[in-house]
């Protein structure tokens, strides 16, 4: 009986740390460095952003003197700034201003990340941002797990609109097709919780997800959308995949982010 009690009690015992190793190891895939410049075709500034816990986040602003908006943008689990700065150029060019920032870990971002560690990046952030000017309206961007930290975000420091592009209700939503990481996700301490945090904004949300997207599928973008409360859009990217640089329909993709933001006061 006592062996019994043991191997009982071994089991989840095991689980939870095997589940609190692989956590950081399956949600964040950093890429340090910094190979982009102010002096590429996109000119940006640089500016270093202290956390609370004493880590340096490095944030890149891309201004736009006739800015329709302003745009704090949270990039995917992947990569760094410089990889990302294809898709933040795209949004300068549809006449809004941007900054976003590399998490802990990333680019030239000291630190290891962890999903607390992120959020006291994004505490710290918001503090910065605070203090800068801003064309109105301004608007929270997350695209894949940048969507659960704009959503926290925004639960803290409400915007005048809120744009989740590739994202998912929680995490767990994310492995329930993967039997073994389901199981481990019951053990694990990440709970990424997407819709929670955009519920508590109670702002408006822009729901985007490609139909094509073969890391987070579609369904993840329609359960979220539905979990949220109005008022919310949804939008379809037409045959758009997770990683696209670029959406392959950009006259739809680009409408149904200007007749959002049209809207916001």
């Amino acid at each position: 009986m006592v062996t019994w009690l043991l191997v009982l009690l071994a089991v989840p015992v095991g689980l939870t740390v095997l589940a609190r190793f692989l956590e950081p190891r399956l949600t964040f895939f950093p890429a340090r460095g910094e190979w982009a410049t102010s002096s590429a075709d996109v000119p940006f500034e640089t500016v270093d952003i202290r956390t609370a816990d004493g880590e340096r986040l490095r944030a890149w602003v891309l201004p736009n003197d006739s800015a329709k908006a302003s745009v704090l943008f949270f990039h995917g689990n992947g990569g760094n700034l410089s990889i990302w700065l294809p898709i933040l150029a795209g949004i300068r060019d549809q006449g809004y201003a941007v900054t976003a920032f590399d998490y802990r870990g990333y680019g030239l971002s000291t630190g290891i990340p962890s999903e607390d560690g992120v959020h006291r990046d994004v505490d710290a952030v918001l503090a910065w941002w605070a203090t800068q000017p801003h064309a109105s309206p301004v608007v929270f961007w997350g695209r894949s797990l940048g969507t659960t930290f704009a959503a926290y975000a925004a639960s803290k420091s409400r915007p005048a609109g809120l744009i989740l592009e590739s994202g998912f209700v929680d995490g767990r939503a994310v492995v329930r097709d993967s039997t073994p990481l389901l199981l481990l996700s019951y053990f694990a301490s990440y709970r990424l919780p997407t819709a929670e945090y955009a519920q508590a904004a109670r702002c408006p949300v822009l729901v985007m997800h490609g139909d094509a997207d073969h890391v987070i599928p579609f369904a993840n973008g329609k359960a979220l959308y539905e979990a949220l409360p109005q008022p919310k859009r949804f939008a379809v990217i037409g045959g758009a995949d997770h990683n696209d640089l670029q959406p392959p329909d950009a006259r739809a993709y680009w409408n149904a982010v200007r007749e959002f933001v049209t809207t916001l006061r």
